[in-house]
């Protein structure tokens, strides 16, 4: 009796200091095993207490008069399928007639209570079909990836969904996006994350730096051009232009509109060419959009004007032709000068990080999720790197990237420089860096070449 009241004591002692420093390992030993317990003890009371039930239909009603039976009590949704996950649980439920899957998102605070979890969210599948994700404890206060991630040239995955999904950069559904935040934010590692994903994938950077250079310049053998001023941002944003006029050319030359041809293998952009035509996508990324749209004279308002003109002709014509802007910035509303507002109608994708005010936050989804300003003004300056993502689907969940130091960055950019390819319209702004050597080589003296 003594042994199994110390084996219990242990096992208890256990639990409680897994649950205090390692929440994922707890969750993994104990925490599953005890929430679906809950789930399924207390699923009926919990759906009706928070009115997610209907009442019987009427011919359930006349059989029980006519066999003189007890009323037949509510019904909850039905339960199609319970996954547990690595981060919490998967309920997917079948919404009874009379339901609405608005009715199961509104019960979601409340859920999250009487479940015990940390947090739950819904979705809906399909007509009548509702998905709960419950987390069972705080993904985003330790950022974990997943082990198995999915990556292709165009999608990435660049931070964590507070429901325990990975979040993908998806260039394909998503070509332009915009990020916001303000100073000690997050924004820059969140940045980093993204150009060491784009790193090992066939694709072509193009950054425009005008801090003199200091985010994206350690980053550089991997970058096909670079820009650390306005002037060489605009030169540098007309020969993306002038690229991109000539891939159409391209297309056009390769449409293949013959009567022979079926009408699915008509090319309209560079993924309907031929593998060996396809020219390489390319993915700017502006750092602080402030800067270029600034100006103190003529001659620079000029310059401004002819920089913001070539970024909206960009965001949007360049989709077609393999062109993706990633544009970060502090704030980029209206008072930067016209034009602005047309551009930022064009960057489908919004991320926020903590902001100093509301209208910076309306500046990213004021248009597409209001819903999402609130959840955006409400991040705390102690958890920097957590953001909320939204789409012009009015669609938002909280995120974080996992955090990755500027030297984690400039080794990843520095292992996949072999993959930089050459722009011929951007080869005077290909940085000029000196050969690299192993680090492991001490006495290894790198001679300056033009990378």
């Amino acid at each position: 009796m003594t042994g199994s009241v110390v084996a219990l004591l242990l096992v208890v002692a256990t639990a409680v200091l897994l649950r205090w420093r390692r929440p994922a390992w707890y969750w993994l030993t104990f925490g599953v095993t005890l929430a679906v317990l809950r789930v399924l003890v207390r699923y009926r009371s919990v759906m009706d207490a928070c009115g997610l039930t209907v009442p019987p239909s009427r011919w359930r009603l006349a059989l029980a008069r006519v066999g003189n039976r007890p009323v037949p009590d509510s019904r909850p949704p039905r339960i199609l399928r319970l996954r547990p996950t690595r981060t919490g649980l998967v309920l997917r439920l079948a919404l009874r007639p009379g339901q609405d899957a608005f009715d199961v998102s509104a019960s979601c605070d409340r859920l999250r209570h009487s479940f015990g979890v940390y947090s739950v969210t819904s979705r809906e599948l399909r007509s009548g079909v509702v998905e709960l994700r419950m987390t069972g404890y705080d993904v985003l206060n330790r950022v974990q990836m997943p082990a198995k991630l999915e990556r292709t040239p165009t999608r990435v995955p660049v931070a964590l969904r507070e429901d325990g999904a990975v979040h993908y950069r998806d260039y394909r559904t998503v070509p332009h996006a915009l990020t916001l935040g303000a100073t000690k934010s997050g924004k820059s590692v969140y940045q980093r994350n993204l150009v060491a994903e784009l790193a090992a994938q066939p694709v072509a950077l193009v950054g425009i730096d005008c801090k003199q250079g200091v985010e994206l310049y350690p980053l550089a053998r991997r970058f096909s051009a670079l820009a650390d001023n306005t002037d060489d941002a605009a030169e540098l944003l007309d020969g993306l232009v002038s690229r991109m006029e000539a891939v159409y050319q391209l297309i056009r030359a390769e449409q293949r509109i013959t009567a022979d041809v079926p009408d699915a293998e008509i090319a309209a952009d560079i993924w309907d060419l031929p593998e060996h035509l396809r020219p390489v996508p390319i993915v700017l990324l502006v750092d602080e959009v402030a800067e270029l749209a600034l100006f103190t004279n003529k001659e620079e308002e000029k310059r401004r004007d002819r920089v913001i003109t070539a970024l909206a002709r960009l965001a949007q014509l360049g989709r077609a032709a393999g062109i993706y802007l990633e544009i970060c910035g502090q704030r980029f509303g209206s008072e930067l000068g016209k034009g602005i507002t047309m551009l930022r109608a064009q960057l489908t994708g919004r991320t926020a990080h903590r902001v100093n005010d509301e209208p910076s936050a309306n500046m990213a989804f004021g248009d597409i999720a209001p819903d999402a300003v609130l959840a955006a003004i409400q991040i705390s300056p102690d958890t920097p790197g957590v953001a909320v993502a939204g789409d012009a689907t009015g669609g938002w969940a909280r995120i974080r990237a996992p955090h990755t130091s500027l030297r984690k960055a400039v080794d990843a950019c520095n292992r996949y420089a072999s993959l930089t390819p050459e722009l011929p319209e951007l080869a005077s702004f290909r940085p000029a860096l000196p050969l690299w050597m192993p680090v492991s080589d001490p006495t290894a003296k790198p001679a300056p070449v033009v990378a």
